[in-house]
């Protein structure tokens, strides 16, 4: 069975920062293509970064030039690092596959960022 555990999430003032680690563990389980989603109250999860096993990255155009997806494969864990962070970043943020399978979501990990 994979499980996917977010952590790093917190309250942080606009302008800050936040690492965010996800680590996956599981029979067999191979990290391919991962993803890092966010989702506020009242919208839909939406895809933030994914990054390959060979560190090719996207990223969605609101968060470009101010947060990094990362991977340590050995580790079996992604990172999301952020920056500047806005208070439109306050979300609960998951890790999941690329594209997202269903059974691997976890509880995520709350961002909350203060004006």
């Amino acid at each position: 069975q994979v499980q996917l555990v977010e952590s790093g999430g917190g309250l942080v003032q606009a302008g800050g920062s936040l690492i965010l680690s996800c680590e996956a563990s599981g029979s067999g389980f191979r990290m391919n293509i991962m993803g890092w989603y966010r989702q506020s109250p009242g919208q839909q999860r939406q895809m933030v970064a994914s990054i390959t096993r060979g560190a090719n990255t996207n990223y969605a155009d609101s968060v470009k030039a101010r947060f990094t997806i990362s991977r340590d494969n050995a580790k079996n864990t992604v990172y999301l690092q952020m920056n500047s962070l806005k208070p439109e970043d306050t979300a609960v943020y998951y890790c999941n596959s690329f594209p997202p399978r269903q059974e691997y979501w976890g509880q995520g990990t709350q961002v909350t960022v203060s004006s």
